[in-house]
């Protein structure tokens, strides 16, 4: 049962998506409430219509950032899906370290990285599966994400027991996690892979220097957005990668890439995309 008046809602909705593009429609009352439940806790509200009538009254509180950054912070889990990591792991890394022999580098990034597990994962299956190029190539992984406090998350590389039960297997929170009171830590030699930052994936400025890309995953995300965004995210992707790059979405998003220069392709039980007409 939802606290918020239909305007509230609307008034809510209108916000995050003026300040991320994300759209948040009629029926997901529940999960704004879920989300929003514990500020009002923390603020001393009864409950979060009175929250969103408090950033109603006054619109530059600091809780404007705070609200827009707990809607917008997505589930994730390592490994999440299981087969998109075995095809990269059979084919499309593989193919990558063949094209990129002669440089010996690999540009990677992570879009919308939310706590890091996803680019955390990659870091694993590359030291596990890629032990003589993760050990000699240049590799860099370009974890971002919209929310501030994801990215200090991921940066930090810190994880509740919970968060580490979610997909990991046993042998790799040994090999690679060091525990930490009631949390879990990321070894520093695969933390220091990655290149993490804030970024907003409809504003293509807050994005500088990233190019020449061989592989981006961007997983569970473009569902979030109307059509017009979507294609607007795409197309600037496609401008950042090799011509020889993958792209891959969310096993719910497997149309999308269909449009904006992407062609499809599929290995097993998972479709990416590669640059194409």
């Amino acid at each position: 049962m939802t606290t918020m008046t239909n305007m509230q809602f609307d008034f809510l909705c209108d916000l995050v998506r003026k300040e991320s593009a994300i759209v948040i429609e009629r029926g997901k009352e529940y999960l704004v409430e879920s989300r929003l439940a514990p500020i009002a806790r923390r603020e001393g509200l009864a409950n979060v219509g009175e929250l969103v009538q408090r950033l109603v009254s006054s619109p530059n509180l600091p809780l404007r950032g705070v609200i827009v950054d707990a809607m917008t912070t997505n589930e994730t889990s390592f490994f999440r899906d299981i087969h998109p990591w075995q095809a990269l792991r059979e084919e499309i890394l593989p193919t990558l370290f063949k094209a990129r022999a002669a440089t010996r580098r690999l540009n990677v990034w992570c879009a919308a990285c939310s706590s890091g597990q996803e680019p955390y994962s990659l870091a694993m299956l590359l030291r596990e599966d890629f032990p003589k190029e993760s050990n000699s190539w240049d590799i860099k992984i370009a974890a971002t994400d919209l929310s501030d406090t994801m990215v200090n998350r991921c940066r930090e590389g810190k994880f509740s027991q919970l968060e580490v039960n979610r997909g990991l297997p046993a042998a790799m929170l040994m090999r690679y996690f060091q525990h930490e009171g009631m949390d879990w830590r990321m070894d520093d030699s695969l933390r220091k892979i990655l290149d993490v930052r804030i970024a907003n994936l409809v504003v293509p400025s807050s994005l500088p220097q990233m190019g020449g890309i061989d592989l981006v995953m961007i997983r569970n995300v473009l569902i979030y957005f109307d059509d017009a965004t979507k294609a607007k995210i795409l197309t600037d992707i496609r401008g950042r990668m090799r011509n020889d790059a993958y792209l891959m979405l969310g096993s719910s998003e497997v149309t999308t890439g269909a449009t904006s220069g992407f062609a499809r392709h599929q290995t097993g039980k998972t479709i990416y995309f590669r640059p194409g007409p």
